[in-house]
């Protein structure tokens, strides 16, 4: 598995898919960055785990060809050290970024197969993080590598049935080389704990946010809402807690005091799982503000799936896989309109027989469709689909270090 954008076991699918991938009998080897104060190499829960020294992330057109070519080059380097010391028969590609397959076509002569993991639309992605679209020509280099990835893909993984219809008809594929495998929380993981006591005394309600806070997360339309919700329609008796950390956290920090709403904001920073669980606990409503763009509008949100894990209500835009993840957990404010935003939450806030109904219906359907062990036997069935038998068991072989390759200049 070659993975990018998060140091391996910190990206939840990608660690899923390899921990089934273990339990149903398979040797499976991750390459991805890491900080330095992490292990080059260890064994997770029975994954061998290679590192590569993260480079700085990426904020401009340079930035981000230094970060992913420097990434694709120590991949491939690893790659070819697994290649020779430990040995694989696929190579399982988690995008962004897309050009793994890069790497993987030059193991397409030793009889290699490629699985090509599609989590994010990096054309549209990339759009959503500049005001402006960006730049053209790399919209379509993204466009191009998308294709190569797709077609050259022996299966393809798609999130949710928006990305199999841009796969097929953007990358001009059989419908059969795609198999659909959700963003399901493993509801061993993600559940109610004993909500949190200092933050269920800050107000009567608690609004709970939880993911990343990028340009194209909608934050700043949420803190809007809750300035609607605060004075215009005079529920004082709210306080939000926004939970996660990205680019956007400062001008985020600077729009609330801007709004006077610091007395009714916290922004916790990236806190350890437990704190996580139990401020979402507390909370009596959550919200998922991804405005409309042809990015969200196609994307299953993985804090939309962990907030009907949690059992509750959750206010959204009205965007076409938000719908088809939660259906009636949730209640959809028009296409980025903050007021019609806050006065769902001021809905809510009112009902709480609402509340209750609308996360129990969203737990249910956790339970019933969505969550990871249901997603599982669709993750297996691409190995079937590529002949090999997942009760199949390999023998341990014990992780080596591999020598370092040039460092990386930080």
């Amino acid at each position: 598995m070659l993975l990018e954008n998060n140091p391996y076991p910190g990206d939840l699918r990608v660690r899923r898919e390899a921990n089934s991938l273990v339990n149903a009998g398979f040797q499976v080897t991750v390459i991805s960055p890491g900080k330095r104060s992490l292990p080059r190499c260890e064994n997770v829960d029975g994954v061998h785990v290679y590192r590569f020294l993260a480079p700085a992330s990426g904020d401009s057109l340079m930035g981000y060809l230094w970060e992913y070519g420097w990434s694709i080059f120590s991949s491939f380097y690893l790659t070819i050290w697994v290649f020779f010391r430990r040995g694989f028969d696929v190579i399982h590609a988690h995008n962004p970024p897309d050009l793994f397959v890069l790497i993987a076509l030059c193991f397409r002569v030793f009889g290699k197969k490629f699985v090509f993991d599609h989590h994010d639309l990096s054309p549209e992605m990339y759009n959503s993080r500049f005001r402006n679209g960006g730049k053209p020509i790399v919209y379509k280099a993204l466009v191009f590598f998308e294709k190569l990835s797709c077609r050259f893909a022996d299966q393809i993984i798609a999130t949710n049935e928006s990305y199999k219809k841009i796969e097929i008809e953007r990358s001009n594929i059989p419908a059969e080389k795609v198999t659909i495998v959700r963003n399901g929380p493993d509801l061993n993981r993600v559940k109610l704990v004993a909500p949190d006591p200092e933050l269920r005394a800050k107000a009567k309600t608690i609004v709970g946010f939880c993911g990343l806070m990028g340009q194209q997360d909608g934050v700043d339309y949420f803190l809007r809402a809750l300035d609607c919700l605060v004075d215009q329609l005079e529920r004082t008796e709210v306080f939000a807690v926004i939970i996660g950390k990205g680019d956007a956290v400062p001008s985020l920090k600077k729009l609330t005091t801007k709004l006077g709403l610091d007395d009714h904001v916290w922004f916790t920073g990236r806190i350890p799982d437990e704190d996580m669980l139990r401020y979402l606990s507390t909370a009596d409503i959550c919200v998922d503000p991804d405005p409309y763009d042809p990015f969200n509008d196609r994307s299953t949100m993985i804090k939309m799936m962990d907030y009907m894990a949690l059992a509750k209500p959750i206010v959204a835009f009205d965007l076409t896989e938000h719908r088809a993840s939660a259906e009636d957990a949730a209640l959809y404010a028009k296409h980025n309109d903050e007021q019609d935003f806050a006065h769902h939450i001021a809905n809510l806030i009112d009902n709480p027989e609402l509340r209750e109904k609308m996360g129990a219906y969203g737990r249910q359907r956790m339970e019933e469709q969505l969550a990871w062990h249901h997603q599982e036997e669709n993750l297996l069935q691409v190995y079937a689909n590529l002949g090999f038998d997942s009760e199949r068991k390999s023998k341990p072989i014990a992780t080596e270090v591999p020598p370092e390759p040039v460092t990386a200049n930080q």
